[in-house]
């Protein structure tokens, strides 16, 4: 449900360019994320500053200087990508001319990156969003013992395809074994995610039929499954407690693939997707779909622009996270 003047939906012309601006989830951080932009610009400094005053720690320095280890840790990778994504929006606004609500057709983040997106659309505040990602990441990393559980990626598979993988390791593991779909992220790329010997037991399932690549990934718990449901419970505690507004431009949700607005319905499905799969494919059909031909990528590295190119190959995708990519933003735009 969309309350009345509190977003838009796409009015231009298909001949019109019309632009998303999609946001990184974790595995892009990268020591050294930030210091760049921090360097050059006032607003990048500022939004660094707020997300350290807002989760009591210096994550800015973590994120500068490492270690690497511990900028890994999902408590801080998580704030750190999301403080990377909206400093690069707040360059953009104040170098470039960005202006969200005219500029945007929809937004989109891939699981943790769904913040970045309603933070930049002021759905929820700078400060709102970072303490709900450093609840988040602790409760994920505390939801399963390290090596209880397991996530890989399929390479060569449709969801379908990765679904039924993922169903029979379940049913040979037993009874109450836990694997599934975790992210549909397209261009024939599927993760799954569960307990550590189903997912084992889908790679070798997946090299028999043939898969032409199941690669267990370097992860510390398994995201976006139901073994997640602790973390979906603290989730469900933070959440009721936090402000959040209709933003400025429908957000394409990673639960429904389809644009949200209305601020319980995001507050629910902010708690849904703990558990539930990424269906970033389906998202970015459904912008396509909808008009959309050019992806902004805002934030550390260029994941989001390679699954894009690979699910919509005519999409134009630009990235915005170094200083030199905000100088080219308006010729670009």
């Amino acid at each position: 449900m969309t309350r009345r003047g509190a977003t838009r939906t796409p009015t231009k012309h298909r001949d019109e360019m019309s632009r998303a601006f999609v946001f990184p989830g974790q595995g892009s951080q990268a020591v050294g994320m930030g210091k760049e932009l921090a360097n050059a610009f006032a607003r990048a400094r500022a939004v660094f500053s707020e997300v350290d005053a807002a989760i009591g720690q210096k994550l800015s320095t973590l994120m500068f200087e490492g270690p690497h280890d511990e900028l890994t840790l999902t408590a801080n990778a998580q704030p750190a990508i999301f403080a990377m994504s909206l400093a690069v929006v707040r360059v953009l606004e104040a170098e470039a001319g960005l202006n969200f609500a005219s500029d945007a057709h929809f937004a989109a983040g891939h699981s943790l990156g769904e913040y970045s997106a309603l933070a930049a659309a002021g759905s929820v505040s700078i400060a709102e969003a970072a303490r709900l990602l450093r609840i988040r990441g602790e409760a994920m990393q505390r939801a399963v013992p390290i090596g209880e559980g397991a996530m890989a990626a399929l390479l060569g598979v449709d969801y379908n395809s990765a679904a039924a993988i993922a169903n029979q390791a379940s049913s040979e593991i037993g009874e109450g074994a836990v694997c599934s779909v975790a992210n549909d992220n397209g261009g024939g790329q599927v993760v799954i995610s569960g307990m550590a010997a189903a997912v084992h037991r889908a790679i070798e399932i997946a090299k028999a039929q043939g898969v032409r690549r199941p690669v267990l990934l370097p992860v510390s718990a398994p995201f976006h499954c139901a073994l997640m449901q602790p973390a979906a419970d603290a989730m469900a505690e933070a959440l009721a407690a936090a402000t959040i507004k209709p933003p400025c431009i429908p957000i394409v949700s990673n639960v429904l693939a389809k644009p949200v607005s209305d601020p319980e319905e995001i507050r629910r499905l902010l708690v849904l997707q703990v558990t539930a799969p990424v269906r970033w494919r389906e998202s970015v059909e459904y912008m396509v779909g909808q008009g959309v031909d050019t992806f902004f990528e805002c934030g550390a590295g260029k994941v989001l622009s390679g699954l894009t190119k690979r699910i919509a190959s005519t999409a134009r995708t630009l990235n915005a996270g170094t200083p030199a990519e905000i100088g080219l933003y308006r010729s670009a735009a």
